[in-house]
């Protein structure tokens, strides 16, 4: 004899899928979280502390540029460019993201 009826059954079932669902996506959320915390988050750092340091350049300090020529700024032109001196006489104008490193820091802002 059977005491359950298909419909109590199917009922059953169907309550059970929904819940599996959400075990399914879980695993995907878990790594979406931990790539969040190892990938982006130091990616943001670092992005933000290169915006600071090509921010804080100023006359005087020597640079390296991302195609690799190091030279000493020898003036601010705006915002976004600066006037590089790679030899003596020779001055070249950088846009500021191209700075990949600040090598010495020059002399202090005048007031």
């Amino acid at each position: 004899m059977n005491f359950i009826t298909p419909a109590f059954a199917q009922a059953t079932g169907a309550a059970a899928a929904g819940t599996d669902i959400i075990m399914q996506i879980a695993p995907f959320g878990i790594i979406l979280v931990i790539m969040y915390f190892l990938i982006m988050r130091p990616q943001q750092k670092r992005q933000q502390a290169h915006q600071e340091m090509v921010k804080n350049v100023r006359r005087g300090d020597t640079i390296i540029t991302s195609g690799g020529l190091i030279g000493k700024i020898s003036r601010t032109i705006d915002d976004e460019q600066v006037e590089l001196e790679i030899s003596p006489n020779v001055k070249v104008h950088l846009m500021r993201q191209m700075i990949t490193d600040v090598r010495s820091k020059g002399e202090p802002v005048k007031d």
